[in-house]
Formats: C-alpha cells, structure tokens, sequence
C-alpha cells in the first residue's frame, strides 16, 4: 500500500503560491534599474543629468563625457557597455567589471543612452521626501546659487536683499554638498579639494579655546589637516609638497583616505597608515604603483606627469609621515658593500 502523503503546513502552501505567483510577475523595468545604478555609481563625475557639470568634472583631465550633446547613432548602447567593461585608458573612466554585475551593465548602459543621449531628458529629482528631504522648497532662495545662475563668487554688494538672504541660506545650508554650486571659471582661486565642512573660519589645525573639534566640521574634515613634521630633508620636503598637491585629494592630507573624495572612490583609496597594508610595503614597490596606476581602482598612473625623482620624493615623504618603509635596495646593496 502506498505511504499516505502528508498534506504540507499552511506556509509551506503559501510560500509556493508566493513562488508560482513570482514566474508570472511582471518583469523589474531596466531602465528604472539603470537609473538605480546610475545614480548611485556614475552622477558623481557625470552629473545627475549626464550633462558632467559636477565639481568632480573640474579636477579631471580629460573631463567626463557630456551625454546630452552626444550623437546617439555615435556613442550607442554597445559603446557604453564596452566602456563600462574596459575603462577608457589615459582618463579617469575605470573599468565596471568587478564593481557590478554584468547585468547592472546592461541596464546602466540601456538608461544612458535613452534618457541622456536620445531624449537630452531631465533625471528624476533627487531632493524628494523619499529620499529625505521634505519640504526642500524652504531652499528655494538657495537655487540660484546652486545652480550658477548667480556666481557664489558674486560680490555682497552687488546682491540685492532677497539674493543676499539666498547666499546666506546657501552657505548654511547647501555648500557642503554643492560647494562652489554650478562648475565654472567664477573668477575664484578655490582649493583644489573637496571641502564637505561648514566654512565658518574654523580649523582644526588651529581650534579655537573650548570649542569641541567635531562640532564644528564634519569627521572628514580632519582628514585634511597636514601632518605637522619636524626635521624633513629636502627630499621629504619636497616630497610633501608633491603629496598634498597630487594625492592628498584622494588619500586625504593625513593618507588616510578617508576624506571626503576617498569616501565616494570604490575601491576606497589606501590607508597609508594601515600598518596591516603597509608592512610589506617597499619603496620599490611604492615607486611602481604611482608610476604605473593600479587597475580595476581608481589610483592612474602618475609617470607622464611626475618625475621618478619627484615620485621618489613622495615615496621620501609617505615613509616619513604615515608609515616607516625600509630603505631602498640600492642603499642596503651599498651599505652591504662597504
């Protein structure tokens, strides 16, 4: 006699109509996962709308890519994909192939191209309830400043009462995000790094008495600050001067990388101070990666714009300021020598 069947709990029914029900779901909207991916991955260098008027685009040479005054017959979906596959050599497009899936490159590229490249059309706003901003109307007076129709730049004088009270708001409330507002030649010399803190006059390197460091900046503020050393060499000074120029706007002045840039980059720069990392770490082998970029990351190759004795340099400075490396393999060869 057959073995009488168990009828499965109630759940297990549920479950399987849940499953049953799931094949006939309707398919998820590719570009809406596009979109998803888009602006959480790319917005950053290409701007919310593909138009690549971002802060990001005023530090990178060549800059991102405009796509709403591409051709659409020229950069096709087939483009944007290999270009997400492969990275673009020589800018600071890297490869997507092991950050998302091929699946995410499909739909990321589908949505560039229809909504950026064809249809020239606006994104989806960002400052939404959703997305925790209610009631961002209150901004409004803001707007101008953030979008460069008026100048952060512009003198107070020449602002009348309600644009004086927008730049007032824009500065309180605004700046840290959209910094300078609307990229652009506005006739200021601005720092060439991110600033994500309330520009007050407060400095970490020099607090004011009594006042508590991170009331007044955010915590990747003190990312910025240079180390102060005593007794550099002129190598290590020189070095120094290099670091702060060239890498301290990813691996933050205290090569922590853990600044406001460094935060957005994935991978996440190097802690330099990461005995963990560093231990193993040469001047050889230091000297190669600056020179030579690191794939898959965002790290370029820094050989067609440092000299090796500037890159020496800085390889001087990083084992002075944030972890100890051995001396180089010629020194110890010589030393052993004699």
């Amino acid at each position: 006699m057959a073995a009488r069947r168990r009828r499965p709990p109630a759940a297990a029914w549920l479950g399987a109509l849940a499953v049953a029900g799931a094949v006939h779901a309707a398919p998820p909207d590719p570009l809406a996962a596009g979109r998803a991916v888009y602006n959480f991955r790319c917005y950053y260098c290409h701007g919310y709308s593909g138009d690549a008027k971002t802060l990001a685009a005023t530090f990178v040479s060549p800059p991102p890519t405009d796509f709403t005054r591409a051709d659409p017959a020229r950069l096709t979906p087939a483009h944007i994909r290999e270009t997400l596959r492969q990275g673009r050599p020589g800018t600071a497009m890297k490869s997507f192939a092991r950050v998302i899936s091929a699946r995410e490159i499909e739909d990321v590229a589908r949505f560039v191209h229809e909504a950026f490249v064809r249809d020239k059309a606006v994104n989806t706003r960002y400052h939404t309830p959703e997305n925790g901003w209610p009631g961002h109307e209150r901004y409004r007076a803001a707007y101008p400043f953030a979008t460069g129709e008026i100048p952060l730049s512009r003198e107070w004088e020449s602002l009348d009462p309600s644009q004086a009270e927008g730049k007032r708001l824009y500065l309180s409330a605004c700046v840290s995000c959209h910094d300078r507002g609307a990229p652009g030649d506005d006739g200021v010399a601005w720092d060439a790094r991110p600033l994500s803190y309330p520009r007050n006059g407060f400095s970490l390197a020099n607090p004011p008495p009594g006042v508590d460091a991170l009331a007044g900046a955010s915590p990747y503020a003190r990312h910025d600050v240079v180390p102060r050393l005593r007794g550099l060499s002129a190598a290590e000074k020189r070095g120094e001067r290099l670091f702060q120029a060239n890498c301290a706007f990813c691996h933050g002045a205290d090569g922590s990388g853990r600044n406001w840039i460094g935060a957005f980059l994935e991978p996440h720069p190097r802690d330099l101070r990461d005995a963990g990392f560093m231990v193993g770490m040469t001047r050889e082998r230091l000297a190669r990666t600056i020179a030579e970029g690191l794939p898959d990351t965002s790290m370029p190759a820094w050989r067609d714009v440092l000299k090796p004795a500037e890159i020496d340099a800085i390889v001087d400075y990083v084992a002075r300021a944030f972890h100890p490396l051995p001396p180089r393999m010629a020194a110890r060869t010589g030393a052993a020598a004699r």
